[in-house]
């Protein structure tokens, strides 16, 4: 036998309680769906999901064995159903598919076109349309639901039943069903094709025929055993068959047309639909759970919450599953009924900060239960923003968010809501803090924003501030106002001065040197006269961002810098920091307690003092992030926890560097293995400093570990 290109062939061994196996035995495909019997997919499957290019491996498979007379059969997959008990109440045998409806749904379809191309050639074959349709596809002595052999789920079904019957599709047909029996007909009509060939490769398919009994075996645990051999599904696939399969049939009808269709339509059936869902129940977990789980474990820690969930039904759950679904389609894909609120919505989501997600999915039940007014429930909404994007500009590490998100909730006083965030945010410190006004323009003036992968959003915003008739910055080109031709002409380099090149290098992608224009390709490189009088020149725009530009006289360093001040100043109001008066800011600020310290109270005297300022200085500069700890021993310095600590002594500095000792590349042989030795600090590597040589010798060392450090921050979803 070959194996289907796409499937594994393989043994798969399926036990049933008692660890006795199931019944399964291998059959030819078209035997095996001859009878009176139908296959019925429960609605807790997922629906049909293939694609154009697994029907195409299918028709080559299938023709290529038919064209080899040497080959007798071909595999592919199994058949697992649900052979007797709840479905057992008709004359027709209804077999509950738990594994394998995206093969027989795929050869359905191509045994209907099959059917229809027989008739449309007239020609003569071992089987007719007539034949092909009472053998393979209906039940031709029943009526209703009953007379076909296969029942899809709620979606897919009308569709499948107007291609057998050869008539119109419904309103809303499922797309893959069309799309996948087109292309059969298209394959079938083509003129050279011997259809005999291609009722001989069908004749050759051979299934693996398993068959369940409710009563013995469980469903469940044997569609994890057949997911965890390959079955391709995603983390919402096992967790619909997890809440569902287990149910009676009113039941099961009852929780997926109250909940489960409803959140299926607003996250979309298609598979590319499958990931947004998988992100949802982790962020409804770490809600629930306090923890983030990992994307891969979502299936696994769903089924722990909810077993854990004593007194709740799976109603309940579900119920409670759907409610922040909602909120988190309205996050994703900007569904509120309030188009100011999907404003922010959209800009959220262009910084890609779906890491606050489970925040803000717990704010929109409380701005849902009103406990928040909508002012309240959009300046918190921008306040997230402005949060992210002047972390962006500061350079603040992100891969931190994840966490500061997912305990942000546990700091709000729910009576004082927009108050206790505010302090929340503003008394955060070092990688988690808010970036102050003084810092953030500090930073906008000089970044490289031209490299930004938000830089659209920025000039947008900051175009758009103020206006009612907003523009679309997409429809015009980021302009360069010194130009970047490397060699500027004689006049640029007269404006700017002897030393234009160091000027150019230093602003041409800040804020100051950007604007938007309609006119890129016409304003080029020419002078900044040139530029401001021209036909759609920075005098003839009609946009803010250009309106200064027009009454300059030259563009130099001055007018650069000048201008990125003044945006700067619109930058604050638009991304607001989170102001408090201080008494109220203080209420709210962490109480520490045990007993502070200060460098003085080390009584570190000289010459070792000045070499303590000296190394001082340099780990501090290392990152705005760094922050300094005074302790009664040492002196700790950390980014998310202590990658140096300094043990001040009358005669050298005793460094404790926050390493294994076999991750340091020690070619000068200065660093001791301490892993076994008392010491005070925080790693395994000591050092020692006694001259300012030694400083340049061990500032390797202390990049080595806060690098570790930071780079070792768990990540989840790298937003920007």
């Amino acid at each position: 036998m070959s194996g289907l290109a796409g499937f594994k062939t393989q043994e798969v061994h399926i036990f049933s309680k008692g660890d006795q196996p199931v019944k399964a035995t291998e059959t030819k495909f078209l035997p095996f769906l001859q009878g009176i019997k139908q296959f019925i997919i429960p609605i807790y499957q997922r629906t049909y999901s293939w694609n154009l290019s697994q029907c195409r491996q299918l028709w080559d498979d299938i023709t290529r064995a038919g064209a080899d007379e040497s080959l007798s059969a071909h595999f592919v997959g199994s058949i697992v159903y649900i052979e007797r008990g709840l479905y057992q109440v008709s004359a027709v045998p209804q077999l509950l598919v738990i594994d394998g409806q995206q093969r027989i749904t795929t050869v359905s379809l191509l045994l209907s076109a099959f059917g229809k191309v027989i008739e449309e050639r007239q020609a003569v074959l071992d089987i007719s349309r007539k034949k092909v349709s009472n053998y393979y596809l209906i039940n031709p002595d029943e009526e209703a639901d009953l007379h076909y052999k296969l029942v899809l789920t709620q979606s897919d079904k009308e569709t499948l039943k107007s291609i057998i019957d050869d008539r119109d599709p419904p309103t809303v047909p499922s797309i893959r069903l069309k799309e996948n029996y087109r292309f059969f007909l298209e394959q079938l009509r083509t003129p050279a094709l011997d259809l005999n060939v291609v009722y001989q490769g069908l004749g050759k398919m051979l299934v693996v025929d398993i068959s369940l009994d409710r009563e013995r075996d469980n469903p469940q645990l044997i569609f994890e055993s057949l997911n965890s051999t390959g079955l391709q599904l995603s983390q919402a696939d096992l967790i619909r068959n997890y809440i569902l399969m287990g149910l009676e049939t009113q039941d099961q009808n009852d929780l997926y047309t109250r909940y489960w269709f409803p959140m299926e339509q607003s996250f979309g059936h298609a598979a590319e639909h499958a990931a947004p869902f998988d992100r949802f129940v982790r962020d409804y977990l770490t809600i629930k759970t306090g923890t983030i789980p990992n994307i891969g474990d979502v299936y696994s820690v769903f089924k722990t919450y909810v077993q854990s969930q004593v007194g709740l039904s799976i109603h309940e759950v579900l119920a409670d599953i759907y409610r922040y679904s909602k909120y988190f389609v309205r996050l994703a894909f900007h569904r509120d009924k309030d188009e100011e609120i999907n404003e922010v919505l959209n800009d959220i989501n262009t910084l890609r900060v779906d890491v606050a997600y489970p925040f803000l999915m717990e704010v929109y039940d409380d701005y849902d239960n009103a406990h928040l007014d909508r002012s309240e429930f959009l300046e918190i909404l921008k306040l997230v923003e402005s949060y992210v994007f002047r972390r962006v500009i500061c350079g603040v590490l992100t891969n931190s968010l994840n966490k500061t998100f997912a305990n942000l909730m546990k700091e709000i006083n729910k009576d004082a809501y927009l108050e206790s965030l505010k302090a929340a945010f503003s008394n955060k410190e070092s990688y988690r803090r808010f970036p102050t006004n003084g810092e953030f323009m500090r930073e906008f003036v000089v970044k490289d924003v031209y490299s930004l992968r938000n830089r659209n959003y920025l000039l947008r915003k900051l175009e758009n501030n103020g206006r009612k008739e907003k523009i679309e910055v997409e429809s015009y080109t980021i302009e360069h106002i010194m130009p970047q031709k490397p060699l500027l002409s004689a006049e640029w380099q007269r404006d700017l001065g002897p030393v234009w090149r160091e000027i150019q290098l230093k602003y041409l992608h800040t804020m100051g040197n950007l604007t938007l224009t309609g006119y890129n390709a016409e304003l080029g490189d020419r002078s900044f006269r040139e530029k401001q009088s021209m036909k759609g020149g920075f005098a003839d725009s009609p946009l803010q961002l250009n309106r200064g530009l027009a009454d300059l006289e030259r563009w130099d360093e001055t007018a650069i810098h000048q201008r990125a001040l003044s945006l700067a100043q619109h930058a604050v109001e638009i991304w607001a920091y989170p102001a408090l008066p201080p008494a109220v800011l203080e209420r709210y600020a962490r109480v520490t307690t045990g007993k502070t310290y200060s460098i003085e109270a080390h009584a570190i005297k000289s010459p070792m003092l000045e070499l303590f300022e000296e190394l001082r200085k340099r780990i501090l500069n290392l990152d705005s992030s760094v922050r300094e700890e005074v302790l009664k021993r040492y002196i700790a310095y950390k980014a998310d926890t202590n990658f140096v600590d300094i043990v001040p002594q009358k005669s050298q500095l005793t460094l404790i560097v926050n390493l294994e000792f076999h991750e340091i590349n020690d070619s000068l042989g200065i660093a001791r293995d301490v892993s076994n030795v008392g010491r005070w600090g925080n790693g395994d590597v000591e050092l020692k400093v006694t001259s300012f040589a030694d400083i340049d010798n061990v500032m390797p060392f202390i990049r080595q570990s806060f690098q570790s450090q930071r780079d070792g921050q768990e990540f989840y979803d790298q937003p920007l």
